[in-house]
């Protein structure tokens, strides 16, 4: 065989982007790792519409004093940019930031979202009274609701596929060379 028949051979059998990401190492992250990157910031920006619709709520019926939404607001917006700035570790392949995304707002925010929902079902509240009762901006919030557990939910999936995993591994190992 000669010399331009093995290259052309041997260019075959790896596709494009298998040759690009052997060029770049574990760099690049694989596209399940930068869609859970794309569900954090989802889920994020969910919650910052949620927290924007129960402030308009709390100020147009009076339900909040100045001093609880100042709470509210001094521990969610320190939250939601940590989990940014968490995410975006985890997307440069730091294990430690999709461990603490995992643990800290998959399973604690998320059960922090549903709680009240599960509470109110436990008392005897139906849901369709619920839905009979909703007002627009209910059903707005329970709308961004639901998209902002499927986003959490979503990232963690994607953040553990066997594509994730092999980039984590590959990069912990980058790291550690360092």
């Amino acid at each position: 065989m000669t010399h331009a028949a093995q290259q052309t051979s041997s260019t075959r059998s790896h596709s494009p982007a298998r040759a690009r990401s052997v060029e770049a190492g574990a760099s690049t992250p694989p596209t399940v790792v930068r869609g859970a990157l794309a569900l954090w910031v989802t889920a994020v920006a969910a919650g910052v519409f949620e927290t924007a619709l129960a402030l308009v709520k709390m100020a147009g019926d009076g339900s909040g004093s100045a001093g609880e939404i100042a709470v509210g607001l001094a521990i969610r917006l320190p939250v939601f940019t940590a989990a940014l700035l968490i995410a975006v570790q985890m997307r440069r392949g730091h294990h430690w930031a999709r461990m603490t995304l995992a643990l800290g707002l998959g399973v604690a925010g998320t059960a922090s979202m549903v709680a009240q929902p599960i509470r109110a079902l436990a008392q005897g509240h139906s849901l369709g009274t619920a839905w009979r009762e909703a007002g627009a901006m209910d059903l707005a919030f329970g709308a961004s609701r639901t998209l902002h557990a499927a986003a959490v939910l979503g990232a963690v999936v994607l953040m553990f596929l066997p594509a994730a995993n092999a980039y984590f591994r590959a990069r912990r190992g980058d790291l550690h060379r360092r």
